[in-house]
């Protein structure tokens, strides 16, 4: 008989399935997982404070360049490839797609490039991100990029998440930044486009080669300007030869998801910190002083507002 886990989620954005998501999914082969009031654990994000409120053990998860703090937490799961004195484990956003091993063993590059009838696209509502907001004005000299999100809309209709997918996949490219630039921080940014099979033209984690194969796509970061790069993309789209080079490279190296983003190794992992609560007290806020606390809070205040409204549609 498993044992019972009682948990809780809080603080995290509105469309979570506190029912169904990643961490339950990870969990519930080795724990009869239970929602709870009154949690063994805690996961929490960074969009409120509710987790104030409670005092057990707290893994703090993060889908936004910020960083941890342990003054809150016992534990974090975030971008990060730093392990904070082994209390971090990188859990990067994009592994909570469930179908990564779908990117290997693409289609040949000939059949992808028939399905693509237009340049290039950008699907963005946050107004906020300069690097991709100039890159996007500087592209357009070249060549229309359609813009099918909020912000810049210029085909029409606003793409909602759900839509986004399939309004991309006719694409050559796509301007795939993300909000802001930190080693580790990588989002589903990168792996929507990967998934029709749309180059991504990518900036945000300059180690993103430790994620993914940089031949696979344009990073960026590979090059001293923007206007190197969109010399690099005005090649690719009049050489037919060169467009089928990219489209050939797999997107992970040796076209295999990286052990640490298969669920089994995640799933041991998780399993792993949780049992390591059993010999430790959970952070207490009350170790924090008063002022401290409130000034803590009414900075991240400010934070949450803002990026609520960016979340997985920026």
């Amino acid at each position: 008989m498993k044992e019972i886990l009682k948990i809780k989620f809080c603080d995290f954005w509105g469309d979570l399935d506190k029912e169904n998501n990643l961490f339950t999914e990870l969990l519930t082969p080795y724990y009869e997982v239970k929602q709870s009031e009154n949690p063994d654990v805690l996961f929490y994000s960074c969009y409120s404070f509710n987790h104030l409120k409670y005092k057990c053990h707290k893994i703090f998860y993060t889908g936004e360049n910020v960083r941890p703090d342990f003054n809150e937490c016992d534990f974090s799961l975030s971008f990060d490839w730093n392990d904070y004195k082994k209390k971090n484990f990188r859990l990067p956003l994009f592994a909570w797609s469930p179908s990564l091993a779908k990117l290997c063993k693409k289609l040949p590059s000939k059949e992808i490039a028939a399905t693509k009838s237009k340049f290039c696209c950008f699907v963005v509502g946050n107004q906020e991100a300069k690097e991709r907001i100039d890159f996007f004005h500087k592209l357009s000299q070249y060549r229309k990029v359609d813009s099918g999100g909020s912000f810049m809309n210029n085909v029409g209709k606003v793409y909602s998440q759900a839509e986004k997918r399939n309004f991309i996949k006719d694409y050559k490219f796509i301007i795939a930044f993300e909000n802001s630039c930190y080693p580790g921080y990588t989002s589903e940014k990168i792996l929507q486009p990967m998934q029709v099979n749309c180059l991504p033209v990518y900036w945000g984690n300059p180690a993103i080669g430790r994620d993914f194969n940089t031949k696979s796509f344009i990073n960026v970061h590979d090059y001293n300007s923007f206007d190197e790069v969109i010399e690099e993309i005005i090649k690719i789209d009049t050489d037919d030869q060169l467009y089928y080079k990219y489209l050939d490279e797999p997107y992970f190296t040796n076209d295999r998801v990286p052990a640490t983003l298969e669920r089994d190794f995640m799933a041991e992992e998780l399993k792993n910190i949780i049992e390591s609560f059993e010999d430790t007290k959970p952070v207490s806020s009350k170790s924090l002083k008063r002022i401290y606390q409130y000034a803590h809070m009414y900075k991240r205040r400010f934070f949450a507002r803002v990026y609520q409204k960016q979340h997985w549609y920026c």
